[in-house]
This record gives C-alpha cells, sequence and structure tokens, in this order.
C-alpha cells in the first residue's frame, strides 16, 4: 500500500504490491482544499485523531530529557546518534526501543532555524539513507544553510531495529509468486506465500510487531524533536511521510513548526479504498506513459495511431506470455521475468517519468528480443534487492506498519474476487494484480491497532499540503482530502507527472516550499504550477 519513488537521486515513498513510491512555470489559483468526494454524513462516521494532552506524562519525562550522543557516521559531513524510546507507549516499563538518527549540520550564513526533520516515506524507506545520499546534500543550499538537516529512521525500519521476515532466496521466491491466480492451485500458492511472509516477521520480532504504527512512530518523532532542543518540529515528509507528519500534527498541534507534506495520503480511507484509488491512479500514471511512447520511434507497445487502451491490451498480451513462459534474463542466480516480476519493473518506473526511457528501452528488450534484464533490474530496484541477492528491509517494514494502521482490505480469497470488476475497471493493465496483493494482511500475526480517521490539527501553524495531478502512488485527490482535513492546511498543486513535487524541476514549486521553509510564509491556498 501506498507509495515510494525510485529511479531518482534516492528512492523514496510506499508500496501497494511489494508487502501486499524541466523548468517550469506555476499560478495562483482559485481552487478549494476541501476533498469534493467527502460527504457531510462520512465526516461525522469517521473518527477524529484526538491531540495528546500537553503536559509529558511522568513515565515519559526520561526519554524526553535524553541528549543525543552525536558520532562520526563514516560518511563526509553526517553525524549519527541513538536514542531510547518506549516500545509501548501504553506501559513505558515494558522495556524501550532504539532509533537511530543522523545529521548534517547547518553550513550557514543566516540565522539557524533549527532542526528539519526529512522522511521520504515507505512506509520503510530509510530516512537516514535518503538524508545521506539526497537532502543534506541536495536541498537547496538556503535551506541547509539555516537548517540542521536530521533524519530518523522509524520503529522497524533500517537502522531503528529492524523488522525482518525472509532471507534473500525466501524473498527471491516470494517476489516470483503470480499474483493474478488463474485457477484454485495458483490462488493457494499465493495464499502460502502471504502466510510464510506473515510468519517470518512474527518470529523474527513478535513484540516489535505490534508496536510499529505510525501513531508510535509520530510519538517518537516528538522525543527527538526535544532531544534536539527545538520547540517546535520542522519537517518535510514524501508519501507516507506525510501520514506520518500529519499524524504528528494530529497528536501535537501546539508542537507543530513547518510541515511540507508532498505527495499525500488520506487518512480517512480505509485499506480497501486506499488500495482501489492507487490503483486507478497508476492507470493515470500508465495512460500518460502510453501516450508519451507510441509518440517515440522506440515504444513497443504501438505506434501513433495507438491509443492507451490499445497499448495497455498490448502490454496485458505481454504480461500473459511471460505468465505461460517466462524470459530468460541471464541473471547470476537463475531468475527468469515472471509475470509478477514484468509488471512490478513496468509499476517502478510510473513513479517517475525520467525513468520512461529506461522502461521502453527494458520492454522493447523483453518483448522483441527475449531479454527480460531490464525489466528485472527494475524490479529488484523496487524491492531493494542488491546484487548479492540480499534484501533491504522496506518490504517488511512496509508490511509491519500498513498491516498494523488499518484492518485488512479483504477478509479472505473469495472477497477479492468480488472486487476485481471494481479493481479492473479502476486499471484494466494493473487492476487484477493491484486486487489480489490487497490479500496480503488477511494473513497478518497481529491484529491491526488503527482505523480510518480524520486528521485536523486545530492549533498547529500553516501546513502546506502538495499534491501532483497525475501522481501514480498518491493519487491528487488524497492531497485535496487531506488539505481539506488539516484546519491549518495550504494546498499547493503542481499539474504534471511523477510521484511528489518537491525537487523534482519546478521552480514554482521549489520557490513556494522554500520561502515557507525559510520565512514561515506559506503559499495561498489552491495555488497551482505547471
Amino acid at each position: 500500500m501506498y507509495t515510494r519513488r525510485i529511479l531518482r537521486r534516492t528512492r523514496t515513498g510506499a508500496t501497494l504490491l511489494a508487502a501486499a513510491l524541466l523548468v517550469s512555470g506555476c499560478s495562483s489559483g482559485n481552487a478549494t482544499s476541501s476533498a469534493s468526494s467527502a460527504s457531510s454524513a462520512a465526516k461525522e462516521e469517521t473518527a477524529v485523531l484526538a491531540p495528546l494532552p500537553r503536559s509529558t506524562p511522568e513515565a515519559l519525562t526520561p526519554y524526553y530529557e535524553q541528549k543525543p550522543a552525536w558520532r562520526d557516521c563514516g560518511v563526509p559531513g553526517f553525524q549519527c546518534a541513538t536514542l531510547k524510546a518506549p516500545l509501548d507507549y501504553a506501559d513505558p516499563s515494558a522495556g524501550d526501543i532504539r532509533l537511530a538518527l543522523s545529521r548534517k549540520k547547518a553550513e550557514g550564513p543566516g540565522e539557524r532555524l533549527g532542526s528539519l526533520l526529512v522522511n521520504p516515506g515507505g512506509p520503510g524507506a530509510s530516512a537516514i539513507d535518503y538524508l545521506q545520499s539526497y537532502a543534506g546534500i541536495g536541498y537547496p543550499k538556503e535551506v541547509r544553510a539555516r537548517y540542521d538537516m536530521v533524519a530518523v529512521d522509524p520503529r522497524g525500519v533500517a537502522r531503528s531495529e529492524p523488522v525482518e521476515c525472509l532471507d534473500g532466496p525466501e524473498m527471491d521466491a516470494y517476489t516470483q509468486t503470480d499474483f493474478t491466480p488463474d485457477d484454485e492451485k495458483e490462488e493457494g500458492a499465493l495464499v502460502a506465500a502471504y502466510r510464510k511472509f506473515a510468519e517470518g516477521c512474527g518470529a523474527d520480532a513478535p513484540k516489535l510487531l505490534r508496536h510499529v504504527s505510525t501513531v508510535e512512530a509520530a510519538r517518537d518523532m516528538d522525543i527527538v524533536r526535544a532531544a534536539l532542543g527545538d520547540e517546535k518540529l520542522n519537517y518535510v515528509g514524501a508519501s507516507y511521510g506525510t501520514l506520518l507528519g500529519a499524524t504528528y500534527a494530529g497528536l501535537f498541534p501546539d508542537r507543530t513548526g513547518r510541515l511540507v507534506l508532498d505527495g499525500a495520503l488520506d487518512p480517512s480511507l480505509s485499506a480497501r479504498q486506499l488500495n482501489i484509488e492507487q490503483t486507478a491512479g497508476f492507470e493515470t500514471a500508465f495512460t500518460a506513459f502510453a501516450q508519451d511512447c507510441v509518440r517515440q520511434s522506440d515504444c513497443p507497445l504501438g505506434d501513433r495511431n495507438t491509443s492507451p487502451g490499445e497499448a495497455g491490451r498490448n502490454l496485458k498480451e505481454f504480461f500473459a506470455k511471460t505468465d505461460a513462459q517466462p524470459v530468460p534474463t541471464g541473471d547470476a542466480d537463475g531468475r527468469q521475468l515472471t509475470e509478477s516480476l514484468a509488471t512490478i519493473g513496468v509499476i517502478a518506473a510510473m513513479y517517475d517519468e525520467g525513468a520512461w526511457p529506461l522502461l521502453r528501452k527494458a520492454l522493447t528488450a523483453a518483448m522483441k528480443e527475449n531479454d527480460g534484464s531490464g525489466l528485472l533490474a527494475l524490479s529488484d530496484s523496487y524491492y531493494e534487492r542488491d546484487a548479492d541477492g540480499e534484501y533491504a528491509n522496506l518490504m517488511f517494514a512496509n508490511a509491519a506498519v500498513n498491516c498494523l494502521d488499518l484492518p485488512p482490505a479483504f477478509d479472505s480469497p473469495d472477497q477479492v474476487g468480488d472486487a476485481l470488476p471494481d479493481f479492473e475497471k479502476a486499471s484494466p493493465v494493473f487492476g487484477e494484480g493491484f486486487a489480489w496483493s490487497a490479500l496480503n494482511c488477511t494473513y497478518w500475526p497481529v491484529a491491526a491497532t488503527g482505523e480510518p480517521q480524520r486528521i485536523e490539527a486545530e492549533g498547529a501553524a500553516p501546513i502546506v499540503v502538495v499534491g501532483t495531478t497525475r501522481d501514480p502512488a498518491t493519487p491528487y485527490r488524497w492531497a485535496q482530502a487531506l488539505a481539506g482535513q488539516l484546519a491549518p492546511a495550504r494546498l499547493l498543486t503542481y499539474e504534471g507527472d511523477g510521484h511528489t513535487a518537491y525537487g523534482r524541476g519546478s521552480r514554482c514549486i521549489d520557490s513556494a516550499i522554500n520561502t515557507y521553509l525559510l520565512d514561515g510564509t506559506p503559499p495561498p491556498d489552491g495555488k497551482r504550477c505547471s
């Protein structure tokens, strides 16, 4: 579920299938930030995230009084530290977890503005990797001059007591499982794969698995804020990072500083609604890709006379062929390009239009030259599989957080079958796979502790919510919905392709966000950039 961005300077964002992320002009518009699809009745029925008391409970005081012991990270210019947080906020005596932090101190000149926390999404993406490989060196120099750039890997992620579920060979088998079953035997194999994945996660971290929710991660961020000596939290979150940031604002509105939520999620939706709306988002992105592809001489899906619908059918036909006969890849571990790996390879390139030429080349090789290595490489990038056949913990943490945050989308394979028409209507290309992938949380070893809820954050400082009109992974409607819920929100729109907008080439977007971060002046609500 959700998204993550790949094939850029770094990867960010949430994953639906895996656990199952130019110089532009701008203008100020009169668009409202309310979500047009949300009725008053629905608003009344959805719970609202309540803020926590302003005073710190006595049992948590030792956590809030910590001071990080910064040390060299081994990465030039960056320091690292660890902090403790309670495993269970309801029972702090039950033990601690260790949170890993990294920072790059403000470089000057100008008055220091405190710390700026960054999170790339996932859930499960490493904020520290993002900081050290991109944000700490690639954010605008004016921002880096006045903020200490800081990242904390959320609980269960990367360096913060990571959840582990399967080893490399087991993950290879998992990623090759057919997630569009054609008969009862294949359906049973898919269910068995989900069960094995879930059992592996439960065996690795039975206690931690009950305490990796977004609410708990947001509470951890408040401990980090206090340890850094900041009165308020300044934060840039992308993709799932928007849910984390919005949750913080809902819990601690009086401690919320300058928040940028880029590629926003709608916290009021159920798991099934999130999945089906994200399915439609990927169809929108594929349509844009197909329209561009058929204008290029190297497009394997058709020519200038080919409609996006026809291009999609051609792609589906290719997927069906790989299901019947996988494509050779030359992989050292003997993996061939199956339907599931081919589909993930295409999905991976939907996150960033800059990857479209690479996708055309990979599709051409697979469809016309019987060489699946390009699509396999895209799939491996999505899953964070390295050359040695080892996987980062992204997929494991992704499932752990998603399955705890919301009740499962489906209770049984039969429910998936009933929902297939809706998913295939949302995306003729990807709908079937997305529907079956939403079955993964059905077999999770611990029950969900969260529920769909509105986040209003009454009393918080202005929050900038950013949405991209053709974002595949976090559909634009979600940004409208979140901006409509957050009382202090300002909706900033990028009319374009790709997942998230800040730092992706739009001077209009970047200027609006930089001004907000540096001066505290948010863009006018409804501002649009193209």
